[in-house]
């Protein structure tokens, strides 16, 4: 199983740029680039209802979880 991070993919349909995200949740560019990436292993639920009170979005825009094939 893995989780899939599709912060990227709802970045760029909200035209946000990473250094305005960063910012305006109050985390450093550098951990929303490892968080984008998926290089975490977790993320804190209020980061996570920050970023999608920003980007007016749910979670499950962000995160998608996938089997192993």
């Amino acid at each position: 199983m893995e989780i899939i991070v599709n912060l990227d993919v709802m970045m760029a349909v909200r035209k946000v740029s990473s250094k305005e995200l960063a910012k305006a949740i109050g985390i450093t560019e550098a951990n929303l680039s490892l968080l984008k990436r998926g290089k975490v292993k977790g993320v804190r639920f209020e980061t996570l209802a920050s970023i999608c009170g920003y980007l007016k979005c749910q979670p499950g825009d962000i995160l998608e979880y996938r089997e192993a094939e």
